[in-house]
């Protein structure tokens, strides 16, 4: 991506983020940055405004691994199960912020392509602002956060059939310690049912 992108976005919430759904797309459309925006609802004249913020997670990233788009905001009551949904979706970073500062980092050192928001969190004035700022934002690949974010996509695709990771380590300072080596962690699926 250029140092100054026109950014292919889609906007999304569902009943809970409707408001400031509309309110940011309209500033997006607004925004010379911003190249096309691609709204998946949940939108004012449905029948239904009752999808629930999963599917809408879920559809955002889903665009965005399929090179549709190129971010997202997605918003919802707290702007968690957004984010939580879109990460479903493998090759999709997306996280919740608040601030401006978490905002920032989101982009600059994790690369996160989508940005979730709770309608009943922050007002509606700070989301628009976080908006205008995440836009801002462009990763920069030779930068210290790219070995990590690195990391993340490798931890990624290395999950197998069986639910198990094995992850090799690099040295340094990073990581479970610093000191490299193999981790191995096995996985039994859903945390459903279990005693915590």
């Amino acid at each position: 991506m250029s140092e100054n992108p026109r950014w292919r976005l889609v906007v999304g919430s569902d009943d809970a983020g409707l408001a400031y759904k509309d309110l940011i797309a309209a500033d997006l459309r607004a925004d010379p940055r911003v190249e096309t925006v691609i709204d998946i609802g949940v939108s004012q004249g449905d029948a239904d405004t009752s999808t629930s913020y999963p599917w809408i997670g879920m559809a955002a990233a889903q665009k965005i691994v399929a090179g549709e788009a190129d971010r997202a905001v997605l918003v919802c009551g707290t702007g968690i199960g957004m984010a939580i949904s879109a990460n479903k979706v493998r090759g999709v970073r997306a996280t919740t912020a608040h601030d401006s500062y978490s905002a920032e980092r989101s982009v600059l050192s994790n690369d996160c392509q989508i940005l979730t928001l709770g309608q009943r969190v922050v007002g509606p004035e700070l989301a628009r602002r976080l908006v205008r700022e995440w836009l801002g934002y462009v990763f920069d690949p030779a930068s210290p956060s790219h070995a990590k974010v690195a990391l993340i996509e490798t931890m990624e695709n290395t999950e197998t059939a069986e639910g198990t990771e094995v992850i090799e380590g690099t040295g340094g300072t990073g990581g479970t310690g610093g000191t490299g080596g193999t981790r191995r962690t096995e996985h039994t699926g859903s945390s459903a049912g279990r005693n915590t």
